[in-house]
């Protein structure tokens, strides 16, 4: 699969300002890997048009909470976006393009649905850091008010987030302040990326990964932990020149890690059948 024109995109969109990234062209790249004559402005064009139904109906004065109850009830109610609940591991759900087009998708992906349309009506909102489970929230000063795009646009406050973060982690789990920060656009795609990868992963599809963890190097370059698993992939590929010089890399930038032993090993007998 020729991949390089993802990549290109990917990579131009990232060398931007955070500020400036546009994330639904950004998505659209990683979609692209997958779909190589993937065309993103017919997407473009239906966050503008999902934002230009909304828009008159929002209240003279945009108060948060008016406003996300009138973006819910379009995204959820009549348009029918949702959670997919049946088959949360379908690597559908995290293709920005299949969740437009079925309007189903998982937690980090429907966000990223609420925030571009919360942006193209002037509304702007962030991704939140949340573990387990991915929520947004209004830049309103002083107010702490978080949506959860999986669940309806459910709105949460901050004892809200707690009890779901024990629904996800048990009981003792503790809401902590880093738990709430505001992510970068590297860590909105990274995440999107690392759902991706161990959906192919855990389906026992290598090639797939590959292509994953190529786009995660793209977004975070000096990740060594994705530089030794592609190096790991490239050898289960074959691809074992590519293999050496990325679990080389790997050990020369962490000598201590904990699998140092095992990579030098498995350098060793890629020397050998070279």
């Amino acid at each position: 699969m020729d991949i390089s024109s993802a990549h290109q995109r990917l990579r131009q969109e990232l060398q931007k300002p955070d500020d400036q990234v546009d994330l639904a062209i950004a998505a659209l790249a990683i979609a692209q890997s997958a779909h190589p004559q993937l065309q993103f402005e017919p997407y473009l064009t239906q966050l503008d048009d999902m934002a230009a139904a909304i828009a008159p109906q929002l209240p003279t004065e945009r108060y948060p909470l008016r406003v996300l109850k009138t973006i819910n009830q379009h995204l959820f109610e009549t348009m029918g976006f949702r959670g997919n609940q049946k088959a949360y591991y379908d690597p559908a759900n995290s293709y920005f393009n299949h969740v437009l087009d079925r309007r189903l998708g998982i937690p980090i992906t429907l966000s990223l649905v609420y925030l571009e349309v919360a942006k193209r009506l002037n509304f702007p909102m962030v991704g939140i850091n949340f573990p387990g489970h991915f929520l947004i929230r209004p830049l309103v000063n002083e107010m702490s008010v978080f949506v959860d795009g999986f669940h309806q646009g459910e709105i949460l406050f901050k004892a809200d987030c707690q009890t779901r973060l024990q629904q996800i982690y048990g009981a003792g789990a503790t809401l902590q302040p880093q738990h709430l920060t505001m992510v970068t656009p590297q860590d909105f795609l990274a995440r999107m990326l690392t759902n991706l990868k161990m959906i192919f992963l855990n389906q026992q599809n290598p090639a797939a990964a590959l292509t994953i963890v190529d786009l995660l190097l793209v977004v975070a370059p000096d990740n060594m932990r994705e530089k030794r698993d592609r190096g790991l992939l490239y050898f289960q590929q074959g691809q074992f020149l590519a293999a050496f010089d990325d679990l080389n890399a790997y050990l020369s930038a962490v000598p201590e890690a904990k699998d140092a032993a095992q990579i030098s090993q498995l350098l060793r007998r890629i020397s050998s059948e070279a």
